[in-house]
């Protein structure tokens, strides 16, 4: 068996097996707290314009979606940003890009010490995005799949007019499609690239291609995922698109197709990253520098690969 990049998240036939989310506490209309009070009995922090704190790093696909989903809800002003540094050290996200390597608002140098106030005992991987509370300290939440849902029906008196309505009124289908894609793709191209056997790596790769296809023939006729208007899985589809080449492709061994080759996929992909909201939210020298800086077991010499142009994603 080859040697895991993350090892407490590697079964023992070499599959891939990402960590649950600690912290899933809510910020929720539902919370009877009291601004400025903790979480309810049931875990749901007040919804206060001003309050909390998203940390992310731009190279993150789980964080980015939450830097699109409140950039196109118009919440920068109910919801400050953090951005953490794209390459982890061995206390994990550090916050360099600010003055004095600290965050300015929360005081700290890294996330993790705002998951180990939260729970002294954590000894798990710090991940992105999580929500801080700037009152205590606390983080809320770094339950990624919910921050997002949240953002666009919790904080609904805060959207900008005219914010797009990303949950359709019908979510059958689109929830049908998000487990599908967070399952073959979105973590899929993890479960390729953090794999450490063949037939591991090789199940993973299957499945990725597979739904890959599915995808492809589903937007010959259509502009989004679900109906003809943007919804929440276009946004978590589109994260991992964007990275495809520049990392997935050849850093996480998903090397049948690229991105380019799909030309539904493509023209999909590039339609999003041309719409407000998506290609200002992309560097690709903070996604690059992280994969292949960060994963030392995949990539040891840390070079960092000077292409793809991301002028094509203009065309």
């Amino acid at each position: 068996m080859r040697r895991a990049q993350f090892v407490n998240e590697s079964g023992s036939n070499g599959e891939w097996k990402r960590q649950g989310n600690r912290f899933t506490d809510r910020i929720s209309q539902a919370s009877t707290s009291s601004p400025g009070e903790g979480p309810d009995a049931e875990g749901r922090w007040p919804v206060e314009p001003g309050r909390y704190r998203l940390v992310v790093s731009l190279a993150c696909p789980w964080a980015h979606r939450s830097v699109i989903v409140r950039r196109l809800l118009g919440l920068e002003d109910a919801i400050s940003l953090a951005v953490v540094d794209p390459v982890r050290d061995e206390k994990g996200w550090r916050f360099t890009l600010d003055p004095d390597d600290r965050d300015p608002v929360l005081g700290i140098q890294y996330l993790s010490e705002a998951y180990l106030r939260t729970d002294p005992s954590y000894d798990g991987r710090v991940t992105v995005p999580a929500i801080v509370d700037t009152v205590t300290g606390l983080v809320v939440t770094n339950d990624y799949p919910q921050i997002t849902l949240d953002l666009s029906t919790e904080w609904v008196d805060h959207h900008a007019a005219g914010a797009p309505q990303l949950i359709p009124p019908d979510r059958a289908e689109m929830d049908q499609l998000i487990d599908e894609i967070y399952r073959d793709v979105n973590n899929g191209v993890y479960r390729c690239g953090f794999a450490t056997s063949q037939e591991a790596y090789e199940a993973a790769y299957d499945a990725l291609f597979a739904r890959l296809d599915v995808l492809e023939e589903r937007l010959q006729d259509r502009d989004y995922l679900v109906g003809d208007t943007l919804s929440e899985v276009d946004v978590r589809l589109f994260t991992t698109l964007v990275r495809f080449d520049a990392v997935y492709h050849g850093h996480f061994k998903c090397n049948r197709n690229k991105l380019t080759e799909f030309p539904n996929l493509w023209a999909y992909a590039r339609r999003l990253y041309q719409r407000e909201g998506f290609g200002e939210t992309v560097d690709f020298e903070q996604i690059k520098r992280h994969y292949y800086v960060t994963h030392t077991t995949i990539n040891p010499t840390g070079i960092v690969p000077k292409g793809p142009d991301p002028q094509v994603w203009l065309s």
